[in-house]
């Protein structure tokens, strides 16, 4: 589901809050080692969303926060915030290349390039994530 999260709209809240969980508390967050990813450069995107990250001339960088039901990745598109709404369930991720994955979620997607081996483990933890939120989830 891709939402515009750039206004404190407490019905799009509500709805996220749903699909993936509330946001972690500060001390949950310490103990988990954090949650938000660095910035991470998106190479290619479904046209929906390339459609948003066209209209300015800036670099398309993304950050992808975890949350207990799902994931969130933030992108901007001129002066708003997009959101990228994944719930675990819904999550597939593809490891095209040696530092390029693919998170896809009905029919959006994004490919996203990670610059270190933080930005690699980050990953690790999600898909660690996902295995533990989905191991007993029948649809």
């Amino acid at each position: 589901m891709l939402k515009n999260i750039s206004y404190n709209n407490l019905n799009v809240i509500d709805e996220i809050n749903k699909l993936v969980g509330k946001p972690y508390s500060f001390l949950e967050k310490i103990k988990r080692g954090g949650v938000g990813s660095k910035k991470l450069l998106i190479t290619k995107a479904d046209k929906v969303i390339e459609s948003l990250l066209i209209l300015d001339q800036n670099i398309n960088n993304c950050n992808i926060e975890i949350r207990s039901n799902g994931i969130i990745i933030y992108f901007r598109s001129l002066l708003e915030t997009y959101g990228l709404i994944i719930p675990y369930y819904k999550l597939v991720v593809f490891k095209v290349s040696e530092n390029e994955y693919t998170f896809n979620v009905d029919s959006k997607f994004v490919k996203i390039k990670t610059k270190s081996e933080k930005d690699q483990a980050f990953i690790r933890k999600i898909m660690e994530e996902k295995a533990k939120n989905t191991k007993n989830y029948i649809p």
